[in-house]
């Protein structure tokens, strides 16, 4: 019997990429799911960080270390989520991850103030989401196997 091109993508139970453009789309899906959730932990850390600041445990001169703070550890934590999905090149990965959650948090900026520009601190934030990023690139790769003697 003929088969017909469906049938031969599947091959035990698992879809194979019609095109090689799929495989880097895909990617390229999941490191923006990555950025998502390291913008949600980001947000997520700044409330947290409002509230201690609103009741009085935190000072107000703690904000500026907090924000760059909760954004190296949104982007750790996304980064490391989207470098599992992808499963390989861990390191742009990571730094893609970094990058989304500038850009969104840049864009979020615009749009709620009349001006966002890198001088008020935005190289701060940035250079927070690419080392978050990348520090979840390098933690995240698959571990070598020791070699058999």
């Amino acid at each position: 019997m003929k088969q017909t091109v469906k049938q031969n993508m599947k091959q035990k139970g698992k879809r194979q990429t019609e095109n090689p453009a799929m495989g880097w789309l895909n990617a390229m899906c999941e490191i923006l799911k990555g950025g998502i959730v390291a913008l949600a932990v980001t947000l997520l850390i700044l409330m947290a960080g409002a509230c201690l600041i609103s009741a009085g445990v935190l000072s107000d001169s703690a904000m500026s270390g907090l924000v760059t703070a909760s954004c190296v550890i949104g982007a750790l934590l996304g980064g490391t989520l989207a470098v599992r999905w992808v499963g390989s090149r861990p390191l742009p990965v990571g730094l893609g991850t970094g990058l989304i959650l500038f850009l969104l948090l840049l864009s979020i900026g615009l749009l709620l103030y009349d001006s966002a520009s890198l001088a008020q601190g935005g190289v701060r934030l940035a250079l927070a989401c690419a080392c978050g990023g990348a520090l979840a690139g390098v933690l995240g790769g698959r571990r070598k196997k020791p070699k058999r003697k």
